[in-house]
């Protein structure tokens, strides 16, 4: 397949990073010679310094020859023009960044219908959304829904008072229809097995039927018992989708930032929140605000390093937990090793999207685990795939991926070795993202 990435800034880099890795055939389009020269040193892809509006660039057969083109330039207007000249010159499928909240929020079918845009990314947007579902489940570090909501996903971290610590997980008494798919040590993938033990800092994929998974998610209540405060550090576009989001959760919300024309922004779109001009590194001002009384404190600025200073600065002052989102992966671990308890990245989240919309075919969802060094996938069995009709210990699967649970029907159940996959089952897989296109294959339909 491929793919056309225009515009090779921070988000565009890494989905054409993620879509080299994953094989595909990537053309990447960009006008600053600086950037291009940045992706030709790091990855492999075709690289051609223009316009991506210009139709000189759509008369390249590297470029018309396109199954899709990713507009992610900074421009949300060069983006559309982009992916509505790519469909006069007859590629088929069109990804756009749009990151004003007048197009995202207003104008949704002219983006669809006039635009010709099959996929809308808006990665402020979907960081809030991201942020807003991880605090709806307080007790876990992440949580993700697949195959319409019947299985659930859930990470926690094990707490060195934790009672199923040094024991082997065959022994260990998980409720039914739960089972550990995959644990992270010392960001290490491990797909554990019987007599492997857990260690106190281990961060562990439950995964199992949505209603039990729900119920188990209470025991690893570590951090507080009920959200009722929200601290913004940020009234960005991440800030201005996400404060109204937690207001209508019920939650107090409340958000400082520096820019005053940032918060003259977002004040009306809440109703009993407070949005605060200020200085969110000023102790005295922090601390006068509530910012140690907050249940959880949010810092999503646009600068990865002042984000890590508020949050470690709200941790002193006694704030119960802390979200940061970050630009630049490589501080993920970092972050997490000095105390964050969530890290996001903007871009990872959108590469996600961008991942599920190209691989299409049976594979329903995919979400990206500890900085793109695993992959949770949501496939459909094909009909005449390998997989199909054959039991899962019969299956080739890498030694690094797991078949965590099968959804047949309505029913949604934690299948074992003998398990017998049929055409159009929905299976939820964990997989080493070196592994993922390999082990897809096995349950694509061969016709």
């Amino acid at each position: 397949m491929r793919i056309v990435v225009a515009g090779v800034g921070k988000l565009g880099y890494s989905i054409a990073q993620l879509l080299s890795e994953d094989e595909c055939d990537v053309v990447v389009v960009e006008t600053d010679p600086e950037r291009l020269k940045n992706v030709q040193n790091n990855l492999d892809v075709l690289t051609i310094q223009g316009n991506c509006c210009s139709p000189s660039i759509f008369a390249d057969p590297d470029i018309n020859t396109a199954d899709v083109m990713i507009a992610c330039t900074d421009s949300d207007e060069v983006n559309m023009i982009t992916s509505m000249m790519a469909k006069s010159h007859g590629i088929k499928h069109t990804v756009a960044r749009i990151r004003n909240v007048d197009y995202a929020v207003n104008a949704p079918e002219m983006l669809t219908s006039e635009m010709k845009i099959d996929l809308i990314l808006n990665p402020e947007r979907i960081t809030a959304a991201e942020i807003d579902h991880i605090l709806m489940t307080p007790a876990v570090l992440n949580v993700d829904d697949f195959a319409d909501g019947k299985v659930r996903m859930f990470e926690a971290k094990i707490k060195e008072d934790s009672t199923y610590l040094g024991k082997p997980l065959k022994s260990l008494k998980f409720p039914k229809d739960i089972l550990i798919a995959m644990l992270f040590r010392k960001h290490r993938m491990i797909i554990p097995r019987g007599d492997d033990c857990l260690l106190a800092g281990d961060n562990v994929y439950f995964v199992g039927k949505h209603d039990v998974n729900k119920a188990f998610e209470a025991s690893f209540n570590n951090t507080y018992e009920k959200l009722e405060k929200a601290f913004i550090i940020g009234a960005g576009r991440t800030g201005r989708f996400l404060a109204p989001m937690l207001e209508k959760q019920g939650l107090q919300v409340k958000v400082i930032d520096k820019n005053n024309e940032r918060c003259q922004m977002l004040a009306p779109m809440l109703k009993k929140g407070m949005v605060l001009c200020g200085d969110g590194t000023d102790i005295d001002v922090m601390t006068a605000e509530g910012v140690g009384e907050a249940d959880v404190v949010i810092c999503i600025t646009e600068d990865d390093k002042l984000n890590l200073l508020l949050a470690l600065l709200a941790k002193h002052l006694g704030a119960k937990k802390t979200i940061v989102r970050v630009v630049r992966n490589e501080y993920i671990e970092l972050m997490e090793k000095v105390g964050v308890d969530v890290v996001l990245s903007s871009r990872l989240l959108s590469s996600g999207e961008v991942l599920r919309f190209v691989r299409k075919g049976g594979i329903v969802s995919v979400s990206l685990l500890e900085g793109a060094q695993a992959e949770a996938l949501e496939i459909i069995v094909g009909a005449g795939s390998e997989a199909a009709g054959k039991s899962l210990k019969d299956l080739k699967l890498p030694r690094e991926s797991l078949v965590c649970a099968v959804v047949r029907g309505e029913e949604a159940y934690i299948p074992n070795g003998s398990t017998v996959l049929q055409a159009q089952d929905r299976i939820i897989l964990f997989v080493k993202s070196e592994w993922v296109k390999s082990t897809v294959t096995l349950f694509e339909s061969r016709s």
